[in-house]
């Protein structure tokens, strides 16, 4: 028999009690469990947590006829954002050893999915068993086909799926309809690879994070939410005015020279925006966490750089492929280039030496305070 306090613990990833059963976890108790699974049945019979959920209270059941010392729980993540929620269910599990004062835990889940939760918890309790619930089915044309269906009715499914392929679907058309029917192509297969490494490379998570920084910024009455609705502005004129200059400058040359003529026209604007929202950020440190001031200062002058130094080559790897109309010869690209690796290196330098002098700046203003609690 198992010795000391066993937890038996659901896990639900994507938080369908709290998305569709409109449950806030953690639920603590056989009760509260039962409860949390009558919501989620009602509100979704065929969901496979409810499965997971009922086999929880049957293995809390079994134990507590044994007469071992057993409570059960229900932990639920973020149905959109795994990873907020996988540290939701971080936090969620260290209230839950607190309170019950468990020693070893028991895991149920319904798939793969949650079971990517384990090390979160075994860094918490002990792990003790894992048990995985599979509803059977008899699988059939019918039963496939809702099941394909409801996948995608799935909000996380289709913004993964149905949005990128209806954007592409759409600029095939726009394309036709401005007369450029020769790139709809590369406009496509442009967009595909621009999508493929905003997911892949994490981008998205990035923008999740500017998202919050601009809800945080407007709630807190930071100047950075202005700089940052400014830098947003500018992003979307660079885009625009990328994009112009692939149609301005367009050849039958590579998907490699397409990139370097957006950005050509891009890149100063993108730069300039992110020294716009940057410098807001530098603002906010410095009226409201001076002890920060030292980390940010540089972000300005490092974007400023690589902004730089972006265009400098951009114009010298164009002029040097011989693209008709292009307003540069190789001679003048060279010099631009030039030009734009020194302004570039000097103005990373400038950061640095600004950095240092702002990081004596705020050690000697925290020093008399330190000697005085002394």
């Amino acid at each position: 028999m198992q010795t000391g306090r066993t937890l038996v613990l659901c896990v639900d990833r994507d938080d369908d009690i709290g998305y569709k059963g409109k449950i806030e976890s953690p639920v603590i108790g056989r009760p509260a469990c039962l409860r949390a699974a009558y919501a989620l049945a009602l509100a979704d019979p065929e969901d496979s947590d409810l499965n997971a959920i009922f086999q929880a209270i049957k293995m809390y059941d079994e134990l507590s006829a044994a007469g071992e010392s057993v409570e059960i729980a229900l932990v639920a993540g973020d149905h959109m954002h795994m990873l907020e929620g996988d540290r939701k269910i971080g936090a969620s599990i260290d209230s839950l050893v607190k309170e019950t004062g468990v020693d070893n835990c028991i895991v149920v889940t319904d798939g793969a999915e949650d079971e990517f939760v384990i090390p979160i918890v075994q860094s918490r309790v002990p792990v003790s068993s894992i048990r995985r619930v599979i509803v059977s089915q008899m699988p059939n044309l019918e039963g496939t086909y809702y099941l394909i269906k409801k996948f995608f009715n799935d909000p996380k499914v289709s913004r993964l799926v149905l949005v990128p392929v209806g954007l592409l679907m759409l600029l095939w058309p726009i394309a036709y309809l401005l007369g450029r029917s020769e790139l709809a192509p590369v406009i496509v297969v442009g967009a595909i690879g621009i999508y493929l490494l905003y997911r892949g490379l994490g981008v998205d998570d990035l923008f999740r994070g500017f998202a919050t920084a601009l809800q945080t910024s407007l709630t807190r009455g930071r100047f950075s939410f202005v700089t940052y609705i400014a830098g947003i502005l500018l992003v979307i004129i660079g885009i625009i005015l990328g994009l112009m200059n692939i149609l301005i400058y367009y050849t039958e040359v590579g998907i490699l020279l397409y990139v370097l003529m957006f950005v050509y026209g891009a890149v100063l604007w993108i730069a300039l925006a992110g020294i716009v929202a940057s410098a807001g950020i530098v603002i906010d440190n410095f009226f409201h966490d001076r002890q920060s001031l030292a980390k940010v200062i540089v972000f300005p002058f490092f974007i400023g750089a690589i902004g730089l130094i972006t265009y400098g080559a951009s114009i010298y790897a164009i002029a040097v492929s011989n693209v008709p109309d292009f307003p540069f010869s190789t001679a003048n690209a060279i010099t631009y280039m030039l030009y734009g690796t020194i302004g570039g290196l000097v103005c990373a330098f400038a950061g640095i030496g600004i950095q240092h002098l702002v990081n004596r700046y705020v050690t000697t203003s925290e020093t008399p305070d330190v000697i005085e609690l002394i």
